[in-house]
């Protein structure tokens, strides 16, 4: 998949476009990434997703995001998108009025434009569909979708990882939830008691549920691993900071500075503070094995 920073760094060249934030990539973005999938079949031009990095909200709210733009490119590539556009969200382009997006889009020459239905745009929100219909008349507006009578939104997704529900993300997403980070080195106090733990480091600004989880883990090249999660701030040894921590079972290998994605199935309990090591290594061992119960 081709990815630009900028509109005027395509070729000049039809185009069916879809704009968005697309955090996370759950359902409601796929169903609108099939509507960008069957026009561009219909136009027999090249898809195209313009989005945003970071998402809208994360600059303007301050909430946290669910994809990194590596991890939303890779998943645009894994379902079919032929283009993106990802630019540079600041708050100078935020401000810009919606004429200059719209001159944007001019110049990726749409046949067809894709949006949800409550997709706006340029300084103030001002803009919205009827705009978009100055560029094509062919614009298809997706509708919210949802599931269990549930609106699936990024803002939901948060909500459940904030919960630590990480059934509940999934559902929404249609896949598990995942973390890509890399190996640091830790204070190797897990080795002490016969859990050793990789430490993840993932970008500042990543959305990660708290506690205890059952993960499968890939590394880059995507050989797999069960294992355990915690994330949190350690209180039985004072921690004060929190750390994204992984057991891998059955591995007694080194990973420092390997990336690794961690991808959370099932959620086993939350953060407890123990009496000291003994009763934590003990809680260890029923947590790795009824994350082995989860994921067998």
């Amino acid at each position: 998949m081709k990815t630009y920073i900028s509109p005027d760094q395509r070729p000049d060249t039809d185009i069916v476009l879809a704009i968005g934030s697309f955090d996370g990539v759950h359902l409601g973005h796929q169903a609108l990434l099939a509507q960008l999938k069957a026009k561009a079949r219909e136009y027999r031009v090249p898809s195209v997703v313009y989005t945003f990095d970071p998402p809208t909200k994360v600059l303007m709210k301050g909430v946290e995001y669910l994809s990194t733009l590596p991890e939303k490119l890779e998943l645009m590539a894994l379902y079919g998108i032929d283009e993106t556009v990802a630019v540079p969200f600041t708050r100078e382009f935020a401000a810009r009025d919606k004429a200059a997006f719209l001159d944007d889009l001019r110049q990726m020459r749409p046949r067809a434009i894709v949006v949800g239905e409550d997709f706006y745009f340029g300084k103030a929100r001002a803009g919205g569909v009827d705009d978009l219909r100055e560029v094509t008349r062919d614009v298809v507006v997706v509708p919210i979708h949802g599931v269990s009578g549930e609106d699936i939104k990024s803002t939901r997704v948060r909500e459940y990882l904030r919960e630590g529900d990480v059934a509940g993300a999934a559902r929404l997403l249609g896949r598990l939830y995942s973390a890509q980070g890399v190996v640091v080195r830790g204070d190797q106090l897990g080795r002490t008691i016969g859990y050793p733990t990789a430490n993840i480091q993932v970008p500042e600004g990543k959305a990660l549920p708290q506690g205890v989880f059952a993960v499968r883990v890939l590394n880059d090249k995507s050989q797999p691993w069960d294992g355990m999660a915690n994330i949190g701030f350690r209180p039985t040894v004072g921690g004060q900071e929190r750390r994204f921590e992984v057991h891998l079972f059955d591995y007694a290998g080194e990973l420092y500075g390997e990336e690794l994605q961690i991808h959370f199935v099932r959620r086993l309990r939350g953060e407890q503070r123990f009496s000291g090591l003994e009763e934590l290594k003990a809680q260890l061992g029923r947590d790795a094995q009824a994350a082995r119960d989860a994921l067998s």
